[in-house]
């Protein structure tokens, strides 16, 4: 009985979902000079694993990027902005 309770509690403390949150970050993409840009930075940072939702506002020079946190992280939508042409950085 107690291998079985141990195998149980084993097996949620490895089950990364549980733990996982939903989380919203704002970049702000100073490069964004023109009305097709958004449409760039939407597709890469779509392409980024655990990105749940993009919202570009090319007049504020920003992107809304709602990810899971289990999945990716921050560096990585930095990442994704920059190796399309427009870095960017985390606005507060």
């Amino acid at each position: 009985m107690k291998k079985l309770v141990t195998l149980i509690a084993l097996s949620l403390a490895l089950s990364a979902p549980a733990w996982a949150a939903t989380k919203t970050v704002t970049l702000f993409v100073p490069g964004m000079i023109c009305e097709t840009c958004p449409i760039t930075i939407k597709k890469a940072l779509n392409k980024v694993q655990g990105v749940e939702k993009t919202e570009v506002t090319f007049e504020k020079k920003e992107v809304v990027v709602t990810f899971d946190d289990a999945k990716t992280k921050v560096e990585a939508l930095l990442a994704a902005t920059k190796n399309a042409g427009y870095p960017s950085t985390v606005r507060k």
